[in-house]
């Protein structure tokens, strides 16, 4: 629903309107461009600039999350906090500091190559067009960015240093003895010198180039695996865990995903879990977020315990080993490595009808069983108020604290991703492993004293261990609350050979395989033994070549058996290449698979401090000058990291990761790559459905007793999202042309606190655009064009005002406090009304203050009031603090808890000074009477109790 501006007939000749506001925005932007006003100086290279106005200043970098180009384009609520960091940018830079502030396009992604294979147009095309039109919307907002800087992760100059990034991680391995990552030649140094040990414990010398390079493989951070992965078959690719929602399908698209063993490129954060967790704490971060990373790597201590079988043993990890007595059967994921191991010929004598499925033998009901398992998603295996199923493998596990045979059960409820794979079920105390005991008619023992009065089924609180003694094997947890129990049991376990104390994270490592097109190329190549070689620097970067058909070829969405065949796999002229990689040509056979989309965003921010170095994807002279820390222990990176809050297990883990690979490596002088992180809230809108549910066109809606109707059909109302489907867009693009981009720029950041969501309402915008024209109308004759300032000084109460904003404004830009800053403007601007010409000692400060959320407006008025040259390296206006002196205080004055009156006196009144005063000011009231008590709260209210 939109609002007409105000009537077009008899406006003044130099009024504000949006014709006015429209054509002294282009010139601005137009001179901004041309003179290169917000090009920020580097200490080192190219962009170095010792001429620059901040040259040798204080730094600033200031960040946004760089957006994905879609096509649809902007609508208003995506540039919420771009608008706030160019506000804070624009205040900075008049604060004296050297200000970076950039912006690029997150540009690889499923949705342009969806496109592409709906229409055949490439995803390159497409994508450009979008990052065009990204670029006039956000220049006609008046974004103070230094366009040298821009980034697209889909330029090569781009992602040949993303490639390289790769190799980084592929050539590094994690030493747990020194805390880091040292590169793979540094092992291999190991190996060879005899001072590390071949898991086999041969000499390295015995064992053959290929034996050697597998035990490489097997250390390095980026590696490749052939493990159970999240399949989604209706988008063609493989997704990581952070990928899939709660409900297990895919984040993007919403297809059911399924557990499939795959062949892919994996990043070994896991290596990294303790820092990642650690380092948290040197972070200026919203807590919600650090707490978000700390569940997601999900850091638990317990003991690893192997159950012996008949051929290998089964591990488990547990948080709880004090419960083991209690252990009366195992459950292995069905894709467990052992499983095919384990499952006999015939089933054992005895075995139980009902842990057959009905299956003449065991291998009959192991694969029966894996393949409906394998249908379901991973939402669905765990589901709390699923009947829990299963089957028997036909072998035993001997439980290693009672010598007591258990039986070995498959079960969907136990995934092959999470742990080991395995678990020991103690059924007393553990309500999933209670049900699955009753379905199958399993023993269950109690190893926990229940509290008195409980009368359930599975135990999960804290009480004194019972039932678990074994004297004959030295073991006694009987009596013993749960810590001491379970040190007590760790130490047994370890004495005994029978496992270990251990920590263990949910936190799995980085699937980095995509089976798509659009994508960064690894920079890997196969040989004959079908290991994995990475590329020489002197190749990079290996560049995405032309295909016919974008499209991985998958059968039925809903299949989790149909297979991946990627696009690039079909070039095979790409595929098969000869190469000399130092011992002569030979024939190599290129990764089909390319990067996930996040690789390009693990390390945006450092190409842009450095975007045309073609030598190094950043000098260290500039990344230490930008990023570098400012203290000891200070954890370096961005000063101010701003987007949404959906980013906190994705980007921000996987780019600290990549980051603390380079720092280790030297590559870096920060540990983490954002100091501190801002999450700016979300606009949201109206949306309004018909009779059938399908959402009409909002801004055709209209209000009629409190009642909606799109024409004359009565609609209903919901709140939410903005979005194309909810035909409840709103563009910045139809603001700027109603209001002006400064109208929507301070209606944006007057809205409510910037981390705060809040609802888009057309209507309202046209407040902040009269705002702006009382701020014109207080320096511009809307008659003559002429000034309304005078040089005459400003009165004491105007002086004062003036002064007590300039300190209240600077305090809110540097607490990011955007709609209270204005909120102070406008009142100082309401003050000047009275005055039949403005000062120009008030007139100056206004419009610098207000010149971060309106620039356009302000750089007009700032050179209209005699300024040759941009404000924006003006400095930003100071409080004088003798001004911030109140001369009077004047005190409400309560008679019994009410308002009877109100006092002025001097601001260093004595209380008995105060007291007086305020009992002469209810005299009438007091009529003679002698008060019980005068209570005087200095500079706030005296209280009179009769």
């Amino acid at each position: 629903m939109t609002e007409a501006t105000e009537p077009v007939v008899d406006i003044p000749p130099f009024r504000y309107t949006a014709e006015l506001a429209g054509e002294i925005e282009h010139r601005w932007q137009d001179r901004w461009a041309e003179r290169g006003t917000f090009h920020t100086p580097n200490p080192e290279g190219p962009l170095a600039d010792p001429t620059h106005p901040r040259a040798g200043a204080e730094k600033l970098y200031v960040l946004d999350m760089f957006p994905y180009p879609s096509g649809a384009g902007l609508h208003v609520g995506h540039p919420l906090g771009y608008i706030g960091t160019d506000s804070y940018a624009r205040y900075q830079r008049m604060a004296g500091r050297n200000v970076l502030h950039a912006m690029g396009f997150d540009a690889f992604g499923l949705p342009a190559e969806q496109y592409a294979v709906q229409t055949g147009t490439h995803p390159r095309t497409t994508t450009e067009a979008n990052i065009e039109r990204y670029r006039a919307q956000l220049r006609r907002l008046g974004m103070g960015y230094d366009h040298r800087r821009s980034v697209a992760t889909i330029d090569v100059d781009f992602y040949r240093w993303t490639q390289w990034i790769f190799l980084q991680v592929f050539n590094s391995w994690y030493d747990p003895a020194a805390g880091r990552a040292r590169p793979i030649a540094e092992l291999i140094a190991e190996f060879e010198a005899g001072t590390r040990r071949t898991p086999d414990g041969r000499a390295w010398a015995e064992l053959s180039a290929v034996e050697r390079r597998r035990v490489v493989d097997d250390h390095r951070l980026a590696y490749v695996s052939e493990a159970p992965v999240n399949w989604c078959p209706g988008l063609g690719t493989v997704l990581a865990n952070e990928e899939v929602t709660a409900d297990g399908r895919s984040d993007r698209g919403n297809f059911p995903v399924f557990k499939r063993s795959l062949k892919q490129w994996m990043m070994r954060i896991t290596a990294y879990a303790d820092r990642l967790l650690d380092d948290l704490d040197t972070l200026d971060w919203p807590e919600p977020i650090k707490l978000m990373q700390r569940n997601w790597i999900g850091r638990s201590t317990g003991a690893h315990i192997d159950f012996p079988t008949a051929v290998d043993p089964v591990r488990v990890f547990t948080t709880r080993p004090d419960t083991i007595f209690g252990a009366t059967y195992m459950v292995l994921a069905p894709e467990h490595q052992l499983v095919d191991a384990l499952v006999p010929a015939t089933w054992p004598t005895g075995t139980r009808e009902a842990w057959t499925g009905g299956h003449a033998t065991p291998r009959e009901a192991v694969d029966a069983y894996r393949k409906a398992a394998g249908a379901k998603t991973d939402v669905e295996r765990q589901a709390e108020t699923k009947e829990k199923t299963g089957v028997f493998v036909g072998a035993y596990a001997t439980n290693p604290v009672t010598g007591t045979e258990i039986p070995i059960f498959i079960a969907d409820y136990v995934l092959a991703g999470y742990g080991t794979g395995a678990i020991m079920a103690v059924p007393g105390q553990d309500e999933r492993d209670w049900a699955f005991a009753e379905v199958f008619d399993l023993p269950i023992i109690r190893t926990v004293q229940p509290a008195e009065g409980f009368d359930g089924k599975a135990y999960t609180g804290d009480g004194p261990a019972i039932n678990s003694a074994a004297p004959e094997r030295g073991l006694d947890l009987d009596g013993l609350a749960v810590v001491e129990a379970k040190a007590r049991i760790i130490e047994w376990l370890e004495a005994n050979g029978h496992g270990t104390g251990a920590v263990t994270y949910r936190l799995r490592d980085w699937l980095f395989s995509r089976q798509r097109y659009w994508g960064e190329p690894f920079p890997i190549v196969y040989d004959e033994t079908g290991q994995p070689i990475a590329l020489p620097e002197s190749m990079l970067p290996v560049e995405l070549p032309e295909v016919d058909d974008f499209s991985p070829r998958t059968f039925d969405p809903e299949d989790a058996d149909s297979n991946p065949e990627t696009p690039l796999s079909r070039r095979r002229d790409w595929v098969e290449v000869e190469l000399d990689l130092g011992d002569g040509p030979k024939r190599y056979t290129r990764e089909t698979n390319v990067m996930p989309q996040w690789a390009g965003s693990c390390w945006y921010e450092m190409r842009y401090l450095d975007p045309a170095n073609g030598d190094r994807f950043v000098d260290p002279v500039n990344e230490r000058y930008w990023m570098g820390p400012q203290a000891p222990g200070d954890c370096g990176g961005t000063d101010l990291y701003v987007g949404g809050q959906e980013h906190a297990v994705l980007h921000l883990l996987y780019a600290r990761f990549w980051h603390k690979v380079l720092f280790d490596l030297g590559h870096v002088s920060s540990f983490e790559p954002f100091r501190k992180l801002f999450n700016q809230g979300m606009i949201q809108a109206y949306a309004y459905t018909d009779a059938r549910g399908s959402y009409v066109e909002a801004s055709e809606v209209v209000e009629r007793d409190g009642d909606f109707f799109h024409g004359e059909e009565q609609v209903r109302r919901e709140y939410g999202k903005m979005g194309k489907s909810l035909r409840n867009v709103v563009t910045p693009d139809e603001m700027c042309a109603v209001y002006g981009a400064d109208t929507f720029r301070v209606y944006e950041m007057s809205m409510g606190p910037l981390e705060v969501s809040r609802p888009w309402e057309t209507r309202a915008v046209v407040g902040s655009y009269r705002f702006l024209q009382r701020v014109w109308r207080a320096i511009v004759d809307e008659q003559t064009g002429e000034l309304r300032v005078t040089d005459d000084p400003a009165d004491e109460p105007t002086r004062r005002l003036l002064h007590k904003m300039i300190d209240g404004v600077r305090g809110d830009m540097e607490g990011i406090r955007f709609n209270t800053a204005i909120a102070k403007l406008i009142e100082l601007t309401n003050g000047l009304t009275r005055l039949s010409a403005t000062p120009r000692e008030v007139a100056e400060p206004l419009v610098l203050m207000l010149a971060p959320f309106a620039p356009h407006i302000a750089e007009e008025l700032w050179q209209r009031l005699g300024h040759t040259e941009s404000l924006t390296y003006t400095s930003y206006p100071v409080a004088d603090p003798v001004l911030l002196v109140a001369e009077t205080v004047t005190y409400p004055v309560q008679v019994n808890g009410k308002v009877r009156g109100r006092i002025e006196v001097a601001a260093d009144a004595a209380q008995d000074d105060v007291r007086a005063a305020a009992l002469a000011a209810i005299a009438e009231q007091l009529a003679g009477r002698e008060p019980r008590k005068v209570i005087v709260v200095p500079g706030r209210m005296v209280s009179v109790v009769l």
